[in-house]
């Protein structure tokens, strides 16, 4: 059997290099545009900032090793231009040469993979970061050049990375992203930690900034936007990719992103050709709508599942929910599943946690605060999504939470969690558990909850009380109009100030102090709730309005 796979990196050479372990027998081949294969696309941003000192680190494979170890024949700096089903051939450009060749096939495999979209075209001064000669022409322009200065337009996964590592070059840096706030899979409120983190960096961020035109000329590039213009020496595209599908565009149906649809087998309109990586889209396991999540986490297993399913007949179940990690200077920001704004459009009840805990116990040196938003649906308690956004312990809550949600474990059953514990690594009580508690009170009806969102109709509500239960000291350096402050240690003393008529909105710091007023208070024949996340979060919320 021979297999013909187009696209050499992440789901190309997962697929070839799982297809050898399971038939030795097969003929593969590998055909590839760039002139390297199985490399680290994550990797390419920390090459230009030195992070990662050789390059030779970025690719994990070459052909002359993947023809030694696995027998595959990798064919670079080949540009497929055609594919003919009917005739189970395709057209080859040799790049180097400029001649073109014919190939045949049993199975086609394209893993194409993604490509950036583009406002301006590329040149000398304007760039994308996608491959290795990418990073290397970045890296070679800047040294060479003497550059000062980089305006960055996109502020997702990759223009965030570009703009730490640049930073670390000593460059004076300007992000424009076209939308309210960085990162698209975080929610307002949490990305508004990555933006004071980016800001504190003394670096100009510039949010709901729409380019218009791009200009250059010897000296610098011209960025015109709604905002104004912007000026700097080079300017690096990393709006977003779409799927790199010219191959099936004029033959086959395709969907969001300009991706390839596939069956639940990875196989295309066309018997023996299949598509696999960040040119496809995918059921989501929510609602089983077609979805385009390209992540090279994603792209390395369904090359191995559907190796898995030619040679071995393995049924293939990959529903991608989008868990994700990103570093972004001391913080880390991370998410799985649906944020608010999806849930909102899906149209599914919810409702939502918010909690600061520490990496590790409180106690042991050096501890660091995580801020963990937790969405689940209101009638099954099963859980949606979360983000995650702290200096450390991030990676490990994120990863427990999509487990969570791919195998539709209740919310209140985290607190079933048995996870690993001394004081250097986390807590007793891990903010895992913390959640299966806090959505256990919910669902219990032990606890309401009111939200950061609502203060402002809560402050002129005749029939609401805002109760602030921190210490005087704290009340006293910063306290939401029109509350009052009974100190929480002094609540049951003070029951003649609460007017049972009204609801008792309770807040403190970060919502344990008025969680433990609210049950007092309910024992006691009150109408409460509580402020999700406390002060914390109201003051992060606040940032998103200013």
């Amino acid at each position: 059997m021979k297999y013909v796979i187009i696209g050499g990196v992440a789901a190309g050479a997962s697929f070839a290099t799982r297809l050898r372990r399971l038939d030795e027998n097969a003929e593969i081949k590998i055909f590839e545009k760039t002139n390297f294969v199985s490399y680290a696309n994550c990797g390419l941003p920390y090459y230009i900032s030195g992070t990662i000192k050789e390059k030779e680190s970025l690719t994990l494979q070459s052909p002359a090793s993947l023809k030694e170890r696995f027998n595959i024949d990798v064919f670079v700096n080949s540009e497929v231009k055609n594919v003919f089903p009917s005739e189970h051939k395709i057209k080859v450009l040799n790049l180097k040469t400029n001649e073109d060749f014919e190939e045949n096939y049993d199975k086609l495999i394209i893993a194409t993979g993604a490509e950036a979209i583009k406002i301006a075209p590329l040149s000398n001064k304007i760039f994308e970061l996608k491959t290795v000669e990418d990073t290397l022409k970045i890296k070679s322009y800047i040294t060479k050049n003497n550059v000062k200065s980089t305006i960055i337009i996109g502020g997702g996964f990759i223009g965030l990375e570009i703009l730490e590592n640049l930073k670390k070059l000593n460059l004076n840096l300007t992000l424009l992203e076209g939308s309210s706030h960085c990162l698209a899979n975080l929610d307002d409120e949490m990305a508004s930690l990555i933006h004071q983190e980016i800001i504190s960096k003394n670096i100009s961020l510039n949010l709901n900034t729409m380019v218009q035109k791009v200009e250059e000329n010897d000296k610098e590039v011209i960025v015109h936007t709604n905002k104004g213009i912007f000026k700097a020496d080079i300017l690096i595209q990393s709006i977003g990719v779409k799927a790199s599908s010219t191959l099936l565009k004029d033959i086959s149906q395709l969907a969001i992103k300009d991706s390839i649809k596939v069956d639940s087998n990875f196989e295309t309109d066309f018997n023996d050709i299949y598509a696999i990586g960040d040119v496809i889209s995918l059921p989501s396991l929510f609602d089983g709508k077609e979805i385009y999540i390209p992540l090279a986490g994603n792209a390395n297993k369904e090359g191995r599942e559907l190796a898995s399913n030619l040679l071995l007949n393995e049924k293939i179940d990959i529903k991608p929910i989008g868990t994700s990690i990103l570093k972004v200077f001391s913080l880390n920001g991370a998410s799985t599943g649906l944020n608010e704004t999806q849930i909102k459009l899906k149209n599914i009840p919810y409702d939502k946690i918010y909690l600061s805990p520490f990496n590790h116990a409180s106690y042991y040196p050096d501890p660091k605060m995580m801020i963990i938003k937790v969405l689940f649906n209101k009638k099954t308690y099963e859980i949606l999504g979360a983000q995650i956004v702290g200096e450390e312990g991030v990676d490990k809550r994120i990863d427990l939470l999509s487990m969570a949600i791919k195998y539709k474990i209740k919310g209140y059953d985290l607190k079933k969690a048995e996870l690993s514990y001394a004081p250097p690594f986390g807590s007793a009580k891990d903010p895992i558990n913390m959640i299966g508690y806090m959505i256990e009170n919910i669902k219990n009806g032990l606890v309401k909850q009111f939200f950061s969102e609502d203060i402002e109709n809560i402050k002129n509500d005749s029939t609401k009380m805002l109760v602030d239960v921190r210490t005087r000291e704290e009340f006293a350096d910063y306290h939401i109009e029109n509350s009052i402050n009974i100190p929480i240690d002094e609540l049951r003393n003070n029951l003649d100030k609460l007017n049972k008529d009204k609801e008792i909105c309770l807040i403190c710091l970060s919502a344990v102090r008025s969680y433990i007023g609210c049950r007092i208070l309910s024992q006691k024949g009150y109408n409460c709730s509580h402020l999700a996340g406390g002060m914390r979060v109201y003051q992060i919320f606040k940032m998103t309005k200013n």
